[in-house]
């Protein structure tokens, strides 16, 4: 992972996962995110000791895994004082929620367990209600909600920097992902809206570059939802008798190149497809019906 300066006090290690960092003082210094695992955080903690630079807060983003993943490590190795937003940190305490909702509320069985959709659990002592300044010893910044990717994400700005999460993607990344994963497609759009607007002089995304002139970047992951929007509305007006949600995911993915190679991953797919439907439903574009023991998806015009 690289450490990477962004302002005399900002900085940001860059990796498969983002991991920000800010130094409050010279005796507080934050992390934002902790990475997928044990090995990421070793790196940042030798990084941070051999630059001298405190560390004695930890703010996570959201509940996925390679976003805390190696907070429980950090927590056994420092003094961190865990800060996130509600909702999210139910399943940062009781990890095995993720995949549990990815699997319809069955017991997941061992391989659907893994670390990428399970991360160990999390000690958080403070619970963000609303987004909004928090001041906690040293420590001032601002929380932005930032939902859609997950439940209740929050990003976080500092000295006019933010720290996005999962709110977008560099422009590489999302379209390496194909279909881009989130939970709820408005909540996405109304995010990206959103940080349109913040008096922001940079931003870091959770996967990617961080960028001066980030606009072109967030206009781009619009571009690629409402591509995805049309998809899927055109799939489903181009079947008569409408689609089944796995008939769905399986046209979107060889339409977007994608193969699918294990359980965990369709359930992913699974999750955004229905995301998108979900916001067609909402604006009555399309409708779910029960049809010979069948969930089925059909044009509301039918």
């Amino acid at each position: 992972m690289e450490f990477h300066p962004i302002t005399d006090n900002v900085f940001y290690f860059q990796g498969a996962v983002n991991i920000g960092y800010v130094r409050f003082s010279n005796r507080q210094g934050m992390l934002i995110d902790a990475g997928l695992e044990e090995q990421t955080m070793r790196k940042v903690i030798k990084t941070l000791k051999n630059k001298e630079l405190p560390l004695t807060h930890l703010f996570l983003t959201h509940a996925h895994a390679d976003h805390y993943g190696g907070a429980a490590y950090l927590q056994s190795e420092h003094k961190i004082y865990t800060i996130a937003p509600k909702f999210e940190v139910a399943i940062l305490q009781e990890p095995m929620l993720e995949p549990l909702y990815l699997f319809h509320g069955v017991n997941p069985i061992k391989e659907w367990r893994n670390k990428f959709l399970e991360g160990k659990p999390v000690k958080v002592d403070l619970i963000l209600e609303e987004a909004g300044e928090v001041i906690e010893g040293d420590a001032r910044f601002k929380t932005v909600d930032l939902p859609g990717h997950s439940y209740h994400q929050f990003g976080v700005m500092v000295e006019d920097i933010l720290f996005a999460a999962d709110a977008y993607f560099d422009v590489e990344v999302i379209h390496k992902h194909g279909i881009p994963y989130i939970v709820d497609a408005k909540q996405t759009m109304e995010s990206l809206e959103k940080i349109k607007k913040l008096p922001c002089a940079g931003a870091v995304p959770g996967h990617g570059n961080y960028e001066k002139n980030f606009l072109p970047t967030i206009k781009e992951n619009i571009q690629v939802h409402r591509q995805m929007e049309l998809l899927l509305f055109s799939l489903i007006n181009h079947e008569k008798n409408g689609l089944t949600i796995e008939q769905l995911v399986t046209k979107a993915c060889a339409e977007k190149g994608i193969t699918i190679r294990n359980v965990p991953s369709f359930m992913l797919f699974r999750t955004a497809v229905t995301a998108y439907l979900t916001k067609l439903i909402q604006e009555q574009r399309v409708k779910l019906i029960v049809r010979d023991n069948q969930l089925v998806v059909e044009s509301s015009s039918v």
